[in-house]
Parts: C-alpha cells; sequence; structure tokens
C-alpha cells in the first residue's frame, strides 16, 4: 500500500510539472502566446487527481498498522483471504437488475418512458435479490 501512495504522489508531481511546461509551452508559441485553457485544467486536474489518491492510500497505510498480507513478500494467498459474504451462484435476480439498467441507460438516450420502464423492472428485481430466501425453494 505504501508503494501505491508514492507512485500517485509521483503521479501528482509529474503531472504538475507538465502543467507547468504546458503553460510556459503555450505562453511561447508566436502564434498565440496566450494560455490554452483545456489542457492547463486536464492536467492541473490530473495532478490534483493523483494527490488525493496518494494522500488517501497513505492515510489508509498509516490506518491499517502495516503491510497487507497482499503486500509482503512471503505472505500466501490465505493471509489476506476475507470473508466476503454468501452468493447465490443460481440467482437469475442480478441479469434482471443488468437489464434494467441497460433500459434505464437506453432510456437517457432515446426517451424518458423507456427509463421509466426500466426503473420499474429494476424495483422488482431489487425486491426479488433481496428477498430471495425468504419465499420459494430455498426459504430460511
Amino acid at each position: 500500500m505504501r508503494t501505491n501512495a508514492r507512485l500517485f504522489w509521483g503521479l501528482a508531481v509529474f503531472f504538475a510539472v507538465v502543467t507547468v511546461i504546458y503553460v510556459a509551452w503555450s505562453l511561447l508559441d508566436p502564434m498565440h502566446a496566450a494560455i490554452e485553457w483545456a489542457g492547463t485544467f486536464m492536467l492541473a486536474l490530473s495532478a490534483l487527481l493523483a494527490a488525493f489518491i496518494g494522500f488517501y492510500l497513505g492515510k489508509v497505510y498509516t490506518a491499517q498498522g502495516g503491510e497487507a498480507p497482499e503486500d509482503r513478500l512471503d505472505g500466501n494467498i490465505d493471509d489476506g483471504d476475507p470473508e466476503a459474504g454468501f452468493f447465490s451462484p443460481w440467482s437469475w435476480w442480478p441479469i434482471v437488475l443488468a437489464a434494467a439498467a441497460a433500459l434505464v441507460f437506453l432510456g437517457l438516450a432515446v426517451g424518458f418512458w423507456v427509463a421509466y420502464i426500466g426503473l420499474a423492472f429494476g424495483l422488482i428485481g431489487l425486491v426479488g435479490w433481496v428477498y430471495e430466501y425468504y419465499r420459494g425453494l430455498f426459504a430460511r
């Protein structure tokens, strides 16, 4: 995790330096001699994003109290294997939710009435997925 934080801090410094070079180069251009704002903002925001991620990863590293098992050279796969929860392999509800999300995004492109149909299917799929083990063959 510490290595990832350092990589992102390095990216932040790189993008900041490139931003300064980009502004200087655009000012030295004899044809325009003005700051090109789109590229300047893109590079500056890239530096800011890399700095945010580097800061976050550094804070997570210090909060977890050292190296994670997957970051150690002598770590095994099972050392960092947490409990991920229970997922039913035969459930069809995620496919219904994916189709509903596809309808919602299609509705954003075509017409909002399709998005409303997708939202209705999404609510049905979400309720079906949540209450899958309360009724029917697999009730507990």
